[in-house]
């Protein structure tokens, strides 16, 4: 497919509609708050972090969506399969949390009698740190961890929904920053060392429709001696312009469209914890996901919904660089989700 690449300039018109769509591997469409039109209750800003080697890793969530705010944590352990999450709501946020415009520069912080949490710009990287005292069951949760980056590119793409010509998605994926620092969970030390610890940040900005569901992939790691990544998703709004898919080794790599295919179950339902095959439309990405951990929530409220499942598993197969160069994925550890919300 023919992908369009988005050129500089402001992300919305005077009507409040995307100016172009496409991908970029740079934030070179400027996000303004203040230049959406849709109502303001539709707005959804968030920022995703996750932490991991092949040990352990924390996931760290700030958003803001208007009517409701989110800050969730999570512990990961991968020895185990086990996870723990906690997620307190904020109601009615409305720009409280002061999220900023753009992922390269803006602080976050917040702090309330539950826990204490900020986004940082520091020292050449990202700084994240957390401090929930009573994180479950009197458990507590500390986090301090520096992201420091290992390229320039990065996933960025803006997405239109056609039957809403208001509605965008304005989405950045920052893979292979490496990880130092520290988490003390149930009182027992757990240390990132940039060798073999890395950072996956997911920022997004946008105005989305009532009913979506989508697939999101990224994985992280040294292949080779090299930093490699991926970033893989679909599933919503209209992708006829641009693909999320990405590779990521010494720059980026462009792919088209890739599809996850999850088992089922003989009720219907799918079966998450059976391996999952990832084929893609140009052959440059095929591999089997084997999972080791399901991070599920289910959410029902009223006319809202959230339906989540994070997949933490090994690839298994192999992606293709623009150069043809062919990248073995042999137990390479990622996730990969399946999300629908009603929101």
């Amino acid at each position: 497919m023919n992908q369009t690449i988005l050129s500089s300039g402001p992300l919305l018109d005077k009507r409040g509609r995307l100016i172009q769509t496409g991908y970029a591997t740079k934030l070179v469409k400027a996000y303004d708050r203040n230049a959406i039109k849709a109502g303001k209750l539709r707005i959804k800003e968030w920022d995703y972090y996750l932490v991991y080697n092949k040990d352990f890793g924390v996931a760290l969530t700030i958003a803001d969506n208007a009517y409701m705010g989110l800050i969730s944590a999570t512990f990961l352990d991968f020895a185990t399969g086990k996870e723990q999450t906690v997620s307190p709501m904020l109601i009615m946020p409305r720009r409280k949390l002061k999220m900023p415009s753009s992922s390269e520069t803006g602080d976050i912080h917040f702090k309330n009698e539950k826990l204490e949490i900020h986004y940082t710009h520091e020292q050449g990287g990202r700084r994240i740190r957390l401090n929930m005292p009573n994180f479950s069951k009197q458990t507590s949760l500390f986090v301090d961890v520096l992201l420091t980056p290992t390229m320039e590119d990065s996933m960025v793409i803006a997405t239109p929904f056609p039957k809403k010509r208001k509605a965008f998605y304005y989405n950045q994926k920052i893979i292979g920053m490496r990880a130092s620092g520290s988490v003390n969970y149930k009182n027992q030390h757990y240390a990132f060392k940039p060798e073999d610890s890395f950072g996956i940040l997911d920022w997004g900005r946008g105005v989305w429709t009532y009913d979506n569901t989508w697939y999101w992939s990224a994985a992280n790691g040294v292949i080779d001696g090299k930093v490699f990544g991926f970033n893989l998703g679909y599933g919503f709004g209209d992708t006829s312009a641009a693909t999320e898919n990405m590779l990521f080794y010494e720059g980026a790599h462009k792919l088209d469209e890739v599809t996850f295919k999850i088992p089922m179950k003989e009720d219907g339902e799918p079966d998450y914890l059976s391996p999952w095959l990832f084929t893609s439309s140009d052959g440059r990405f095929e591999a089997l996901f084997t999972p080791i951990l399901d991070r599920s929530s289910y959410t029902s409220f009223g006319v809202l919904m959230s339906d989540q499942h994070q997949v933490f598993g090994y690839f298994n197969g192999k992606a293709i660089l623009d150069n043809g160069e062919v990248i073995k994925l042999d137990n390479f550890l990622g996730f990969a989700e399946k999300v629908r919300n009603k929101w």
